[in-house]
């Protein structure tokens, strides 16, 4: 009967207690965690707003009263970026061009424009160039460049250079104010349909 006893109680203690082979005292739960980068392309800020090329006419020597002889100018815009692979860099430009006589031609021997060229680089390996050729009267006064491709994200000092300033059919310039815009871009490169 002693043994019955002591039996039964072992039988009881494994009914009341947990199972520890069973049981742990930890887990693990996984949560994914997402998020997106925006394409984006980013010009410095300009290293000058604009640029005042004074007096574009020389004003005595064998050639007074047409375009003087102009320096090239530089303008660049620093750590200028593209964040994804594909992008290309363009310049459109256009000529300085006087308005405020209107816009019909001005006499034989005249003109109211200053083409030049505009060159952006380097993107892509290569640059982004125009030159504009705008008439005696100042139409056809913009054109466009692109660079090549550029294969990855690229981060530069993004350089404008202006040369090559130009009366057409090197006229006397007319007197008056002249402006012009160079427009830089950033940008996808153009998908063509197949």
């Amino acid at each position: 009967m002693r043994t019955l006893f002591i039996t039964s109680a072992l039988t009881l203690a494994a009914i009341g207690s947990p199972a520890f082979a069973q049981a742990t005292d930890s887990d693990t739960a996984d949560v994914a965690i997402e998020g997106n980068v925006t394409p984006l392309c980013v010009l410095g800020e300009p290293s000058q707003a604009s640029i005042n090329l004074g007096n574009l006419i020389a004003t005595s020597g064998t050639r007074v009263g047409k375009i003087r002889t102009i320096a090239n100018q530089s303008v660049t815009l620093p750590a200028s970026f593209c964040n994804f692979a594909g992008s290309v860099a363009s310049v459109s430009a256009t000529a300085l061009v006087e308005t405020a006589n209107g816009t019909t031609a001005p006499p034989t021997g005249f003109a109211r424009a200053v083409n030049y060229t505009a060159v952006a680089g380097q993107w892509g390996g290569g640059t982004a160039s125009a030159t504009t050729a705008a008439t005696a009267s100042g139409t056809n006064a913009t054109t466009t460049g692109s660079s090549s491709v550029q294969q990855t994200p690229r981060q530069t000092d993004l350089t404008v250079d202006l040369s090559a300033f130009t009366a057409p059919g090197d006229g006397l310039l007319v007197s008056g104010s002249y402006s012009g815009l160079v427009r830089v871009t950033l940008g996808p490169a153009a998908v063509t349909e197949q």
